[in-house]
């Protein structure tokens, strides 16, 4: 039988730890992969200008990193206590392409006006946009429907679907033929979620809006997909107020592969979706990547 070749990931029960939102990559331990080492670039999206929000970690980290290795410009989002994540990000993008720095703007956006204003930097700072990345967002556990507040609720909704629409809705006219929108789903949204009742409603909501915006944009030329990923090693599980330290230690064990994924497995399905080389007949889908679940 031939040798796995495949690098070992980390596997829970990892050390009991918690943080305090929206959590930092570099408290994390272990520390997420985002270097994707396997990953040989082919030059797919040579003189695209991508947009990542939330790309200072985790799955938009990882994002950040691919699409400069293969030659994309990049500007990714930030929320201000998370400027130090994003400067380890600038720098790794930074050495994927010397030929163009990697643009950090700091973002909230639970505030009126923030994708408009992020739209318009990026445009102005890059000569245009043809890759959106919507990968920004806010999760809360609450054990009962009672313990989700209106204002809990709204924030979620302002942050994971709000956000995704009107960046959608300010890029398009910056998007020529051959641009991709890629929002990050979750498998919340497929199949829902006891504790995550207004995270997994903004999920299935985003996948909604995903296949609809696609067939909207198919005379444009603007292709729309989605990443529906499983349990992944990132700051947003710790920093979650309604996760455990002890269920952080076994987080992603649930699933076949008894573990989550790290940020530079799910990356390439994002770099797959944004090429017109991979891609071109590809719109409207949510591309599960569940760690052996499967779902209809």
């Amino acid at each position: 039988m031939a040798q796995d070749q495949r690098p070992e990931q980390p596997r829970p029960p990892f050390p009991r730890q918690h943080q305090q939102p929206p959590g930092l990559e570099s408290e994390l331990d272990p520390r997420p992969r985002y270097g994707a080492p396997n990953y040989l670039a082919a030059d797919k999206l040579r003189g695209k200008r991508a947009l990542i929000t939330g790309g200072d970690s985790g799955i938009g980290r990882a994002v950040a990193v691919l699409y400069a290795r293969e030659g994309a410009q990049v500007a990714i989002t930030f929320l201000p206590s998370e400027y130090e994540d994003a400067l380890e990000t600038k720098k790794a993008v930074d050495e994927e392409n010397e030929e163009a720095e990697c643009v950090l703007i700091e973002a909230d956006f639970s505030q009126t006006g923030a994708c408009e204003k992020v739209i318009e930097q990026v445009v102005a700072e890059l000569g245009g946009l043809d890759i959106l990345v919507s990968n920004a967002a806010h999760q809360m556990r609450k054990q009962s429907l009672e313990e989700i507040s209106t204002e809990e609720w709204e924030k979620t909704f302002r942050v994971n679907v709000e956000s995704y629409f009107l960046l959608a809705k300010t890029a398009v006219p910056h998007m020529k033929p051959g641009s991709a929108i890629i929002a990050t789903s979750s498998v919340t949204g497929l199949l829902g979620s006891q504790n995550l009742l207004d995270y997994s409603s903004t999920k299935g909501a985003i996948d909604a809006f995903t296949k609809s915006l696609a067939q909207n944009l198919v005379s444009h030329g603007i292709r729309v997909n989605a990443v529906a990923p499983g349990p992944v090693w990132t700051p947003l599980n710790p920093s979650d107020e309604g996760a455990s330290a002890e269920k952080v230690a076994k987080f992603g064990s649930q699933v076949p592969y008894g573990r989550p994924a790290q940020p530079e497995e799910l990356a390439p399905a994002y770099v797959f979706l944004a090429s017109e080389a991979d891609s071109s007949y590809i719109t409207g889908v949510v591309l599960p990547e569940l760690g052996g679940q499967t779902v209809n």
